[in-house]
């Protein structure tokens, strides 16, 4: 069962292909409402725990568990977590060819126009520009990127998970995506902020630190951001590449 107090409970969780841990073990808690940071190189397994919280096919862990608000949900389907309040923004949104932005925006919660418009400002996105803008190839990835962004935020879940949420987006800066993190944590979604960048997890209220698909340290952002340098950046500069980026890579494990 889920400690109380937390809204996320990851126990013990591993993951393993092609003879290799992608990921090790991972132990990882978030509190209702907070901003929790996920700091790792490339290819250390961020966005394949993103994957495997979310319950996305061909990311089953082969053992641990996870709670969400108390409940075991590694067995569920992705429908299923999404029902109780869980979310993933993906690094890549999806195009809707020919549904109108404000439609799509409308999907998840029934946000009414109202909501919507505030979704739309919060990414930095004009309303009268965009609500009537289908979701297709003619929105730059940036664009697209904002757009999901706003789709998780008219959700209102218990949990959304950010994975890199200033990836590919043009003009959006790490001031706005704190804005924006920070609206969602306010009105009571707590969020996983996942970045191999320290400075965009510095806005979180605690951050863990993920190296070779295990998670290291957890604290606040400044002894978190402090001991990436120490322990993960410098072991990359050293060595180049690291020996588990192939594995990670093909497990879309960034």
């Amino acid at each position: 069962m889920s400690a109380p107090g937390h809204l996320l409970r990851v126990q013990e969780l591993s993951l393993r292909r092609d003879s290799r841990d992608i990921l090790n073990r991972v132990n990882l808690s978030v509190r209702p409402a907070e901003v929790h940071g996920l700091l790792g190189l490339n290819g250390s397994g961020k966005s394949t725990l993103a994957y495997a919280l979310m319950g996305c096919e061909g990311y089953a862990p082969d053992s641990g568990r996870m709670w969400l608000d108390e409940r075991d949900i590694t067995g569920l389907s992705i429908s299923e977590r999404a029902r109780l309040g869980l979310t993933l923004a993906w690094q890549e949104p999806a195009r809707f060819e020919g549904l109108p932005v404000g439609a799509y925006l409308a999907l998840g919660g029934g946000a009414d126009r109202a909501q919507v418009t505030e979704a739309l400002e919060a990414v930095a996105l004009a309303p009268s520009a965009y609500l009537g803008r289908a979701v297709d190839r003619s929105l730059s990835g940036g664009e697209r990127k904002r757009v999901e962004l706003a789709s998780v935020f008219t959700m209102h879940p218990k949990l959304a998970i950010l994975d890199e949420p200033d990836s590919g987006i043009d003009m959006l800066t790490l001031a706005d995506v704190a804005q924006l993190v920070r609206r969602m944590a306010d009105q009571g979604t707590a969020v996983l902020l996942i970045s191999h960048r320290s400075e965009m997890v510095s806005i979180a209220d605690t951050v863990s630190l993920m190296c070779r698909g295990s998670i290291v340290f957890a604290g606040s952002p400044g002894d978190s951001i402090d001991a990436y340098g120490r322990r993960c950046r410098r072991h990359a500069e050293a060595l180049g590449s690291q020996p588990w980026d192939g594995a990670a890579a093909g497990m879309a494990g960034r």
